[in-house]
């Protein structure tokens, strides 16, 4: 039981929908040996199933297709959904009306549907109030939102903290309009109900944790909002078959208000948050792009710049500002989280991002498998990053008489290897962590702690107590 169940009152209700899978037991495998039997390709193709299922249904801030998409969740990830009412105070803000939509449509005088919410569900500006009238195109035109440098597209548009109505279509349909009257229908209802979210704790070896969140409230939108969805529920099934260092926290989550209300009830939670990272944008062809966290050289900011540094492709190096994701909240001066956001191509940097075209074209299963090796590649540094002390400190051991130039013959990286031992051993004071040394020596993460692994069992390195690694420099 996570610590936000200690804090359920009468103003807030978890959900428990029939057939959702239990807590998984727990393996024995290590999560390098988890990550060295996964099949990439398949992990790919899974995600993009999930999107494949996810995309039809309309998702808001609050409401019914949000639930819908987490009871999806709740099929691989045994979520606790909860439940917080309308006009709950979250610090600055109050949890707002909720919003369901059932149908809505633009009909000509000939009783034609010139614009149809069955279509798609971007062509209703969401959060839009009910409305049903007839009204003449010079007027509908002042609630129709287009994009004439897309003509092709069909913009998405929302209105979550303002009381209006609208459509949006493709700016060449707009073209083909007719003066003349029109029907008008939106069958919505924005009234008192709740803001829900989804939450799954997988406990480790140690208390601290990491955060992993995403925002699960965008409509059909693929890159911007699902490919983030599928990411974090496939990290969640894959790490509850690890033994863990950390503890995981996974959030899917309304963006902005989904943050901010699960810090307002949760934050005594937030002191055992060592590392986290915000998913997105994670399904398109484009590079890397890691996004500092507030602190800027945080572990994980360090860890993430590390592993992104070997990618073959590149990628780009971002400090934090306090526009985006939710990583903004949880890097907020009130709580400071060491929060990063990895993306492929960032928001707002793709033509598709809020149209459209943002749609299962867009998205690859193969780009999806590479960013989750990218998202492992980064908890695997945080969960093997440690500091060690050296035994025989006093000038260089001799590695030779211990065998250990024969336990690295035949290796194709042997030179590595041995260049990572000595690095260990002259920087194990019991104040370098391996990422210490890696940044320092430029040497791979992993090789370095291969070569600690051996040191350790030739008895020339002791590895600290977990407890007393802290990030210093945060």
């Amino acid at each position: 039981m996570n610590s936000a169940d200690t804090t359920l009152t009468t103003c807030e209700r978890r959900t428990d929908p029939a057939g959702a899978p239990s807590r998984p037991a727990r393996a024995v495998l290590t999560l390098d040996e988890l990550c060295a039997a996964l099949d990439l390709s398949a992990a790919g193709a899974e995600m993009y199933d999930l999107i494949a299922r996810l995309y039809p249904i309309c998702r808001s801030i609050t409401g019914n297709g949000f639930r819908d998409t987490l009871n999806q969740v709740r099929e691989h990830v045994p979520l606790e959904v909860h439940e917080v009412p309308t006009g709950t105070d979250v610090f600055d803000w109050t949890v707002p009306r909720e919003w369901n939509i059932r149908d809505a449509w633009v009909k000509n005088a000939a009783g034609e549907k010139v614009i149809d919410f069955r279509k798609s569900n971007l062509h209703v500006v969401n959060y839009s109030v009910p409305v049903r009238r007839k009204m003449q195109l010079h007027e509908l035109r002042q609630h129709l939102h287009t994009l004439p440098d897309r003509p092709e597209w069909i913009p998405y548009r929302t209105s979550y903290y303002k009381e209006t109505w609208g459509f949006c279509l493709a700016h060449n349909d707009l073209m083909q309009l007719a003066d003349g009257e029109y029907e008008v229908c939106i069958d919505s209802d924005l009234k008192p109900g709740s803001l829900t979210y989804g939450e799954y704790y997988l406990p480790g070896k140690r208390g601290e944790e990491v955060l992993l969140s995403c925002h699960a409230c965008h409509p059909s939108l693929c890159n911007d909002n699902l490919s983030g969805v599928a990411l974090v529920t496939q990290l969640a099934k894959l790490l509850s078959g690890a033994a863990l260092q950390y503890s995981y926290r996974f959030l899917f989550i309304p963006v902005t208000i989904g943050s901010i209300t699960w810090l307002a009830r949760n934050e005594a939670t937030t002191a055992g948050i060592q590392h986290g990272l915000v998913a997105a944008c994670v399904g398109d062809r484009g590079k890397f792009h890691y996004k500092r966290s507030r602190r800027g050289d945080a572990e994980i900011d360090r860890a993430a710049v590390h592993v992104l540094r070997r990618h073959p492709d590149g990628f780009e190096a971002l400090d934090f500002s306090p526009y985006g994701y939710d990583e903004r909240q949880y890097c907020s001066p009130g709580f400071n989280l060491a929060v990063g956001s990895l993306t492929r191509t960032p928001h707002s940097c793709f033509p598709q991002y809020h149209t459209s075209a943002d749609d299962l074209t867009f998205v690859r299963p193969e780009a999806l498998a590479g960013s989750l090796g990218a998202y492992l590649a980064i908890l695997r540094v945080l969960e093997n990053n440690a500091r060690y002390v050296n035994l025989n400190p006093k000038c260089e051991p001799q590695l030779g008489k211990r065998g250990l130039y024969r336990a690295m013959g035949g290796l194709p990286d042997a030179g590595k290897l041995e260049l990572a031992m000595l690095w260990v051993l002259n920087l194990s004071d019991g104040s370098h962590s391996l990422l210490d040394i890696a940044e320092r020596s430029g040497s791979d993460f992993d090789a370095l702690r291969r070569a600690a692994d051996l040191l350790v069992q030739n008895h020339l390195l002791r590895p600290c107590p977990r407890a007393t690694i802290s990030n210093e420099k945060e």
